[in-house]
């Protein structure tokens, strides 16, 4: 993913998608309803909890195929699966442990896609080891099935770890599996509401990103997805560490999660890349932009995350390039997105695509040779779109 732009033929390399939850593109437009008190991610939390009861593993499939496909569509051609729906509804686990980690791996070599599958580590319910919920029980592993599921083979992509969160795991299965799985890709959901950091602090009497980089060795592995609400201290402990912030703008708009301090961050040479986490809207441009005009809200300003040498757009493309790249432990050099570069030249064929015109701007994406979209569409789009329809109707009946 490090190969170099070719601006004046609209060629540029495909962008790492390092945050996804694939089933999640099936619940995007039934949330949008306020409840009788004020609703936040704790509330869409529960609808999510009523929503994943229903899936079966062909339910995944389809639906992560689907959003694979959209991905690849908007110029994503990576996907780093943060996979924490393993077992059946009752709790208990498939004949094969690894059911729903392999439907993932399946739908996404049938997309074409590639994959960094980071099965979740869950234990418990919330700090001070609360037991899970009823709720959870979808997602729950001991140590034994959880080794297990990550013996998964993800042929042409790779596999990482995943503790859910702070709240969800015990500081002794953190350091269990940062020990056991060190060097591989290591993701984790960290101070993403304000309740969380309040919460970690009460249980331990340090912030959540304090008390992670306390408790096992932060380095270029890790990715630390959302970080909305660390404190500047936090924020140059990740930068030093050469972490990556995996930050999901249209979701952490979506959920009203807060905003991250990227001027702060990228100041101190941070790293990040972009997520499309609860596929509320499939689009690496449009996560792009509301990362941009979000910190112009907050700043006042107009191009809050560019600087001198290049365009707003080439420089958010180019750190998202890297930081995804580092995030997802791949280097996918060969993956395309030919743009419709138009009348547009330099750097304005990234700001047109990013600001202006969108999915519509992307022409054909390839891997490995092999050309996936065509005319914005994949080449599969009929039958993995009838699919997913057909698994839709029968969830919202």
């Amino acid at each position: 993913m490090t190969s170099k732009l070719h601006l004046e033929t609209g060629r540029v390399p495909g962008l790492p998608n390092l945050h996804s939850h694939a089933f999640q593109r099936a619940m995007a437009g039934l949330t949008e309803r306020r409840g009788s008190q004020s609703d936040s991610f704790w509330t869409w939390r529960e609808q999510m909890y009523r929503f994943v009861e229903r899936l079966t593993p062909d339910d995944l499939e389809a639906i992560a195929a689907c959003a694979y496909m959209e991905m690849l569509e908007a110029g994503f051609t990576w996907v780093a699966e943060f996979h924490y729906l393993h077992h059946q509804p009752d709790g208990r686990p498939y004949d094969n442990v690894a059911e729903m980690s392999e439907r993932i791996v399946a739908a996404a070599a049938d997309v074409g896609i590639g994959l960094t599958l980071l099965p979740v580590l869950y234990r418990q319910s919330g700090f001070g080891g609360q037991p899970p919920s009823l709720s959870q029980r979808r997602f729950l592993n001991d140590r034994d099935s959880y080794a297990r599921i990550m013996e998964t083979r993800v042929p042409g992509g790779c596999i990482g770890i995943a503790p859910h969160s702070l709240r969800a795991v015990t500081l002794d299965d953190l350091r269990w599996a940062a020990t056991t799985w060190r060097g591989q890709p290591a993701h984790i959901h960290v101070s993403e509401q304000t309740r969380e950091v309040d919460d970690c602090l009460a249980a331990h009497g340090r912030r959540p990103i304090d008390l992670l980089m306390d408790t096992v060795e932060i380095d270029e592995h890790w990715c630390l997805v959302h970080a909305t609400h660390a404190d500047a201290g936090e924020r140059a402990r990740i930068a030093k560490a050469k972490a990556v912030v995996g930050l999901c703008p249209i979701t952490e708009a979506n959920l009203g999660d807060g905003l991250f301090d990227v001027p702060d961050f990228l100041a101190q040479q941070g790293r990040f890349g972009v997520g499309s986490d609860s596929n509320v809207r499939v689009s690496a441009a449009d996560e792009l932009r509301t990362l941009e005009y979000g910190q112009r809200l907050i700043h006042r300003q107009r191009n809050v995350l560019g600087d001198a040498s290049r365009s707003t757009g080439r420089r958010l493309f180019e750190a998202a390039l890297a930081g995804g790249a580092q995030a997802v432990g791949s280097e996918a050099t060969d993956d395309i997105v030919s743009l419709d570069a138009g009348n547009w030249r330099d750097d304005a064929v990234l700001d047109h695509w990013l600001f202006a015109a969108d999915n519509a701007a992307i022409v054909s994406v390839e891997r490995g040779g092999t050309r996936l979209v065509e005319q914005g569409r994949h080449r599969h789009r009929e039958r993995l779109a009838a699919r997913y329809k057909k698994t839709l109707s029968r969830l919202l009946a």
